[in-house]
């Protein structure tokens, strides 16, 4: 994620098409360190403005959030000054990450007074700041001491300056020779000397700037040329040009079927195996796709930390328990070697004499001499049944550890099975279709039935369809696995599943005499590898059969199936060239 001066500059650059010379209707303040502004212009728009410590973001949105009763000082002060006050200006100091809104409105004798609300985007330090035209600032969203900071108070009567550093330079102001010896007096590996040598770059920025340009971002810069040295001017010249003329192209990256960066250019960097770009027709839809979606999905983890928590004891306390068994069959690896040592004593040791403490024989099983110990205070031939009740025992060890460590090992797949459904699971329908399961099967305790549980959204199975117009569905667990492949599939239907490793059930629908084009079997083969325990390898084996060869073995866990004579294929995980339908 890179909220850097480029983006901003995307920000600015569309703020001025649609803001300036329009009035501020509203200001609301729904969390303390967010401000939703209403613009009347040609359209009346919202802009938000979060600057979150750990999520600073500043985009046009349609949604309308709830303010508290009572409004914040900071709120009101705003109120004051700013209502119906009119946008003259939108600018970007350099690409510093701060936007300054010129703003126009009348005091309380009528008379025009100009200020300046400026947002500051730079991550821990971000903060809404209200200047006068002398840049004195009146108040400020938060407000910071010298005992905070010792670089600048930001407090009403303090004068308002962006904080520099001797490091960073303007990338507007640099030509060749200075941005050649800029860099090559660095210390640390190109990329991380672009963006720390100028003002807006981030490590992602760079990193695009240096795969243009051919130079290995992991270089240093005594092994770059000169030839190098200018590609990379050249190049970050011709991103500041883009910038400078609002030729801008926003996109987010999504890897392995997940948004992983955004830009206001295009990504290339990002081109390659399970990589793809999606293109907006503006920078605020960019971001708030992308964060709408990093947002779903930390809500989803949050409100599965419960159950990954019990997963995990679950699978600590049974983990145990199997070495525990593990160790209790090492332990009677011996007893073939005592029921041995009974036969030989019954068969060699009637020409012993008593309280002889050792025989010596011929193990006609080996041919080897063997040298048995005996215990000399009982008669000899009861040490042939002291030898045969230990083997009886030690067997019956065996055998009933061997059942428990199979149970045991039986139930880490199923919870292995679990822990894919929760890293599958999209929102609450889908925990708590979790969370019963692990109920129904004795691991959550039950809790008394709530009415509005009833009327709670039902979790359905994934439904995707190719480009060709055939029908899969995924199984987000272990009961819709079990549904897909014994209910909703009929006899013809094909079915997928990572081998041997947990995974969800792929049914592909097809007609009554189930031929399907090999890109089909691709396609549902990649999209089982993606939803399965191993999405990250490059290459998954999948096995795939008609599901009238799936049987269920009686008794079996949820998602447990059997057959026989089946298909497999390895390819590469992926969710491409398929459509998600919402049902």
């Amino acid at each position: 994620m890179a909220f850097d001066g480029f983006v901003v500059s995307n920000l600015v650059h569309d703020m001025k098409d649609k803001l300036i010379g329009g009035r501020i209707t509203k200001i609301s303040q729904p969390e303390k360190d967010e401000l939703v502004l209403t613009i009347k212009n040609y359209d009346t728009l919202k802009l938000d403005i979060s600057v979150s410590p750990s999520l600073p973001l500043m985009y046009f949105t349609e949604e309308t959030k709830p303010a508290p009763l009572t409004a914040p000082g900071f709120c009101m002060l705003l109120r004051k000054h700013l209502n119906s006050a009119r946008i003259l200006d939108i600018v970007q100091p350099g690409f510093e990450r701060v936007i300054k809104i010129s703003i126009e409105h009348l005091n309380e004798m009528g008379d025009v007074c100009r200020k300046w609300l400026i947002i500051e985007l730079m991550g821990k330090h971000s903060n809404i700041i209200f200047t006068d035209e002398n840049n004195v600032i009146i108040d400020s969203i938060k407000r910071i001491s010298a005992a905070v900071s010792s670089v600048r108070e930001v407090l009403p009567g303090r004068t308002y300056f962006i904080p520099k550093t001797d490091e960073k330079s303007d990338i507007i102001k640099a030509d060749f020779d200075s941005f050649k010896n800029k860099l090559s007096e660095s210390n640390h590996i190109i990329s991380k000397s672009l963006y720390l040598s100028y003002t807006g770059f981030s490590p992602l920025f760079a990193n695009e700037i240096c795969h243009i340009s051919g130079v290995d971002h992991d270089s240093h810069p005594e092994q770059l040329s000169g030839n190098d040295y200018l590609s990379l001017y050249e190049i970050t010249l011709n991103f500041v040009k883009k910038a400078l003329s609002g030729e801008f192209s926003p996109c987010i990256a999504v890897k392995d079927g997940n948004y992983s960066e955004f830009s206001c250019f295009e990504l290339s960097v990002f081109n390659g195996d399970n990589n793809s770009l999606i293109y907006f027709d503006n920078i605020s839809d960019t971001l708030r796709a992308f964060y709408l979606q990093k947002e779903k999905q930390s809500r989803i983890n949050q409100k599965s930390a419960s159950l990954r928590k019990i997963l995990q004891n679950l699978t600590e306390r049974v983990s145990h328990k199997y070495d525990l068994q593990q160790k209790q069959i090492e332990s009677t690896l011996k007893r073939e070697k005592y029921k041995v040592y009974g036969e030989l004593i019954t068969t060699y040791g009637y020409s012993l004499p008593e309280n002889s403490k050792e025989l010596t024989c011929i193990d006609y099983y080996t041919g080897n001499e063997v040298t048995i110990p005996l215990d000399d205070t009982i008669p000899v031939m009861a040490n042939a049944k002291k030898y045969f009740d230990r083997y009886a025992k030690l067997k019956r060890t065996y055998e009933q550890a061997s059942l428990q460590l199979e149970q045991s090992g039986e139930e880490l797949e199923y919870l292995k099975t679990i822990r894919v459904s929760l890293d599958i699971a999209e929102n609450e329908a889908d925990l708590n279709e979790i969370r019963k399961e692990l109920t129904d099967f004795g691991y959550i305790k039950k809790s008394p039935v709530n009415k509005k549980d009833k009327l709670k959204a039902k979790s359905r199975p994934l439904h995707y369809v190719t480009e060709d117009g055939y029908h899969m569905y995924v199984g987000k667990n272990n009961y819709q696995n079990d549904y897909l492949t014994h209910k909703f599939a009929t006899g013809n239907d094909w079915w997928f599943h990572a081998k041997k490793v947990p995974g969800s059930h792929v049914i592909v629908k097809c007609d009554s005499n189930g031929e399907i084009p090999d890109k089909v079997f691709e396609t549902a083969a990649a999209l089982a590898a993606y939803y399965s325990s191993v999405s990250s390898n490059d290459k998954v084996e999948v096995d795939y059969i008609q599901k009238k060869n799936v049987k269920r073995p009686n008794s079996a866990l949820p998602g447990f199936v059997i057959y026989h004579t089946n298909y497999s294929m390895n390819i590469k995980p992926s969710i491409e060239g398929l459509t998600i339908v919402n049902d």
